[in-house]
């Protein structure tokens, strides 16, 4: 579903991006409220309001969404969808990256060379486009932000949509009023259809997200990061067969150093997770395979490893 979304977003027109991703701010809200009452889970939002750091982590996730929901809406609707769907392939570089900078994660010696094969394609690009690709670096970096923002917050996919669209909420509708009252809003006046689709925005966010929180408790995590990176290769496609943009000689040398980039993460994750099984399976020196090992002593845990950089491609919402 998100690697299709492309062709959803050019149905909205004549609406601008702006009247769209306010749209898509107020009618999410709609439809996670009425899933979360059907289902009962309001209990989160007593605890979220007594931590002021959470609620504030919040804020700035909604903020760093919105920047991402903005420029992806107005790129594919501009006829930018290649140059978007680049920003997907990047952001699991991207985040590497910021773990490494921010988290002070270790990485290992593929991921490193992933990272800057990256940098290489991104240098490639520059050169080929005569200025940096800068719908391609922000969806990657607000994504990447927006992932390193939620793992601090530490709540349910469902749940910290609402919560970000709750944020997002009073503005947005307070612009659609605005757009209203100037006589420039599209909904409503272009007939039926068009306002049902913009309605369907709420359902274009929030069933994608549900359908990833259902399988994220499914399916083993390296197998999720994989999946990934389907909603890029679909939108890629898309942009060329579908919107027919152009593919000239230097982007596809900065595609391919972004796919190798890849490859190769993707190859260590594989490595990795093979090894981290055959340890588990594998019994310790002096422990008699199959017997039951003694508990720990009262208040002593084992250390554990050092924390190291995700072994699996990173996962999170694209758009």
């Amino acid at each position: 579903m998100w690697g299709l979304v492309p062709l959803f977003w050019p149905l909205l027109k004549p609406a601008d991006a702006i009247e769209i991703l306010a749209h898509r701010m107020v009618w999410s809200l709609g439809l996670v409220a009425i899933v979360l009452l059907v289902m009962g889970r309001w209990a989160w939002i007593g605890a979220l309001v007594r931590q002021p750091r959470k609620l504030g982590l919040i804020a700035l996730a909604a903020v760093v969404i919105t920047v991402n929901w903005g420029v992806y809406i107005w790129s594919v609707n501009s006829g930018h969808v290649v140059e978007a769907s680049l920003g997907y392939f990047i952001n699991p570089l991207v985040t590497i990256a910021m773990g490494v900078l921010i988290l002070k994660e270790r990485l290992r010696r593929a991921q490193w060379i992933a990272v800057g094969i990256g940098a290489a394609s991104v240098t490639v690009l520059t050169v080929g486009y005569g200025q940096p690709p800068w719908i391609s670096l922000t969806l990657a970096f607000s994504f990447a932000t927006y992932g390193l923002v939620k793992k601090k917050v530490n709540l349910g996919g469902l749940e910290s949509l609402a919560a970000e669209t709750a944020v997002q909420f009073l503005p947005a509708l307070g612009y659609l009023l605005w757009l209203g009252g100037q006589g420039r809003a599209t909904f409503g006046n272009e007939g039926a259809g068009h306002a049902a689709l913009l309605a369907a925005t709420g359902v274009v966010t929030a069933i994608p997200l549900i359908c990833f929180g259902g399988a994220a408790i499914r399916v083993p995590l390296s197998t999720l990061g994989l999946l990934q990176y389907l909603a890029p290769v679909f939108q890629f496609l898309l942009g060329i067969v579908y919107f027919h943009e152009a593919m000239p000689p230097e982007r596809w040398a900065g595609f391919a150093l972004v796919w190798l980039a890849l490859t190769l993460l993707t190859w260590d994750a594989l490595r990795g997770g093979r090894r981290a099984s055959a340890s588990v399976r594998a019994p310790a020196p002096g422990v008699v395979q199959g017997a039951t090992p003694p508990p720990p002593l009262p208040g002593l845990t084992a250390p554990g490893p050092a924390p190291l950089a995700p072994s699996h491609p990173p996962t999170g919402l694209p758009d």
